[in-house]
This record gives structure tokens, C-alpha cells and sequence, in this order.
């Protein structure tokens, strides 16, 4: 297999996910926020998320996966991959979420499926706010008309990993997002 393709440099998504960071800071200004991350590609850009947040704020994780044929990994990198559109929770939040600002914090919105049904789960608690961060947009893969609050990076319909994401659970610490060859 060949060596993945720099997409996005470690300083590049350190830069943007510092703004990304402030703007979060603005818009809640002396509020607390209850960031929760969908395992396990978002830990680490939830992590440094954080950082640059100066507010009070909690983590919390939730897991969930996606119902269908699965291809092999080799298979799901040459043509990619669709789910049914059924999404099973695996792992639910440890706190309450009513009259709380929440933002879900996810590595990829891409066809859009898993991040509709985690707000419809979310608003149902009634939470002050719900915003959704995301690093990467891919929205040429949309399959639902939903939207992130706060964006790092649109990028083009690669196979992407590094910075959390994985292909069959490798390079997820890899410093920068790259594009793995689907040759």
C-alpha cells in the first residue's frame, strides 16, 4: 500500500482548530460548555479542541456505528462505503444534557446519516444549545441536509485518515490528515 498524501498539514489544523477554538469562546462567552466527542476518530481533535475554549467545559463520549454490508477494508478504500442509514448507539453519554450547551464534536461529516440521528438523540433532552463541530466537511458525500456550526476544513471525496481517523483502525495518530491511495 502506498504512503498516505499530506491533505492537511499538523500545523495547518493546528492554526485553524485555535480559531475554531475562539469562535467557541465568543459565542459562549462566560458560559460552560459540555463538549462531547464521537468515538473514537473525534478524541483527539476534541482534545486539542478544548484547549484554546476559555470557558468552563466538561468531555463527555458517545459511540455509535452503522448497520450494513461492511466490504472488506481493501474493498471500502477502492470504492468506499454507504450504510443502510441505520445507526445503533453503542455508547451513551455519562451527564444530563437538559438546558446545557452541548457540542458534539466529530472528525468527519460526510454523507451526514450518523450526525442526524446523534441531534435528533440530542435535542431530545432539551439542551440550551446544540451547535456541532466538525474538522473535516466532506459535503459532495451529503445524503442528509445537515450542517456544522463550526468547520475546520472542506476537503474533496478522498479517503481520508490521520488525526483520528483510521483505515481498519491504523495511521488514526498520524500528526497530519492525508489521503490514502485507493490504488
Amino acid at each position: 500500500m502506498a504512503e498516505p498524501k499530506v491533505l492537511i498539514s499538523a500545523d495547518q489544523i493546528a492554526k485553524r482548530v485555535a480559531e475554531m477554538g475562539a469562535e467557541i469562546t465568543r459565542d459562549f462567552t462566560g458560559e460552560p460548555v459540555i463538549f462531547i466527542g464521537v468515538l473514537k476518530g473525534a478524541a483527539i481533535f476534541l482534545g486539542d479542541l478544548a484547549r484554546p475554549v476559555h470557558l468552563d467545559a466538561t468531555f463527555d463520549f458517545i459511540g455509535v456505528s452503522s448497520y450494513g454490508n461492511r466490504p472488506s477494508p481493501a474493498q471500502e478504500l477502492k470504492s468506499g462505503w454507504d450504510s443502510t442509514g441505520e445507526v445503533k448507539l453503542t455508547k451513551d453519554v455519562d451527564q444530563p444534557m437538559k438546558d446545557k450547551n452541548v457540542i458534539l464534536v466529530e472528525d468527519i461529516l460526510d454523507t451526514g446519516l450518523t450526525l442526524t440521528f446523534l441531534k435528533k438523540k440530542f435535542l431530545s433532552h432539551q439542551p440550551r444549545n446544540f451547535r456541532i463541530a466538525t474538522l473535516l466537511d466532506k459535503p459532495s458525500r451529503r445524503k442528509m441536509p445537515i450542517q456544522a456550526d463550526y468547520i475546520g476544513f472542506s476537503i474533496p471525496d478522498e479517503f481520508v485518515v490521520g488525526y483520528g481517523l483510521d483505515y481498519a483502525e491504523m495511521y488514526r495518530n498520524l500528526p497530519d490528515v492525508c489521503v490514502l491511495s485507493r490504488e
